[in-house]
């Protein structure tokens, strides 16, 4: 990924420019960019490992979209014009691109690079999904126990397909037992 420049004075300046230039590369969702969101807040010291995770959790049990995760980075960093400002840049931009494909994916439908860009982007998704589970279980303090949930939770869901409420089941189990 490109670099953006940072201006060490100002979070607020940072934190938008660098969620325009990230709302562009958001294929798959939000979740997608959560490696650069992980680089971006770490590296600029806004946040530690830890608190970029316990972030990531509280986003992940509020009610709406995956986008939460940014507005709660922003509010972190920012306050609350950084939570505005994160929210409105993470949606404006990739919702007006994703109108703008939306048309050009029914015009050229059957078309052959069409076919294969889907194809490509979805496998990018993928890819950039399970890179941010890697970063997201380098980011929290586990034990052997945690990545044994994990584990299992990632091999029941790519092999067996298993409804993830049984690895939510497991993985409470595994807490309220002591275990993780």
């Amino acid at each position: 990924m490109a670099v953006v420049e940072m201006n060490a004075r100002d979070p607020l300046l940072d934190f938008t420019l660098h969620i325009f230039y990230l709302s562009f590369l958001a294929i798959g969702g939000a979740n997608a960019v959560i490696p650069e969101l992980h680089r971006m807040s770490v590296d600029n010291m806004w946040m530690s490992d830890g608190t970029f995770a316990d972030l990531f959790a509280i986003a992940q049990v509020t009610p709406g979209p995956n986008v939460v995760l940014v507005t709660v980075i922003g509010w972190y960093v920012a306050g609350i014009p950084g939570a505005v400002a994160g929210t409105l840049l993470m949606c404006v931009p990739t919702g007006a691109a994703a109108c703008f494909m939306a048309g050009l994916s029914t015009r050229f439908q059957h078309a052959r690079p069409r076919i294969a860009i889907q194809r490509g982007l979805a496998a990018l998704a993928v890819g950039i999904v399970l890179a941010s589970s890697y970063i997201l279980m380098q980011a929290t303090e586990t034990g052997w126990a945690a990545y044994v949930v994990t584990g299992l939770a990632t091999a029941g869901m790519l092999l067996i397909r298993a409804n993830p409420i049984y690895f939510i089941a497991l993985g409470a189990l595994a807490g309220a037992a002591g275990y993780v």
